[in-house]
């Protein structure tokens, strides 16, 4: 049996983080009138975090979630509260190991699944101790 170990708090402060927001939205297909004003602030955490005790930041190390969209370096916001299920994206603890893969519930067992044709997926091993730390809800994909 493996030590389960999660994610550590780096910073158990929080901050209210607010941005300009641009008053309409902005083609990502042809391009429209350019507006050159902005018209009030966005609360990040509003929008991107439901519940702020169990809200996590996690960045990302490998590639095996790319098909998701999930690159190297980039950041997801997890939440520990939310119901993991069959397709959700999670940060799971295998035997002690720490890794970010689609939860895949199926009738012959639990998969942990890369979202990139490169990585195989994990069949979790009966005898295995599986732990889902949380559920990513967002991903901060830099460009």
């Amino acid at each position: 049996m493996g030590v389960i170990v999660g994610p550590r708090v780096v910073d158990a402060g929080f901050s209210l983080m607010s941005v300009l927001l641009a008053p309409i939205p902005v083609a990502a297909g042809y391009p429209s009138p350019a507006q050159d004003y902005f018209d009030g602030r966005i609360d990040l955490n509003e929008h991107l975090i439901k519940d702020v005790t169990s809200t996590f930041v996690v960045r990302v190390t490998g590639q095996s979630m790319e098909g998701a969209g999930i690159s190297d370096g980039d950041e997801l916001i997890v939440n520990r509260a939310l119901e993991p299920k069959d397709g959700s994206v999670v940060v799971a603890v295998l035997d002690g190991e720490l890794t970010i893969k689609r939860l895949r519930v199926t009738p012959s067992g639990v998969v942990l699944q890369a979202d990139n044709p490169k990585y195989p997926d994990i069949r979790v091993p009966a005898m295995s101790e599986l732990t889902i730390w949380g559920v990513a809800t967002t991903c901060l994909h830099h460009i």
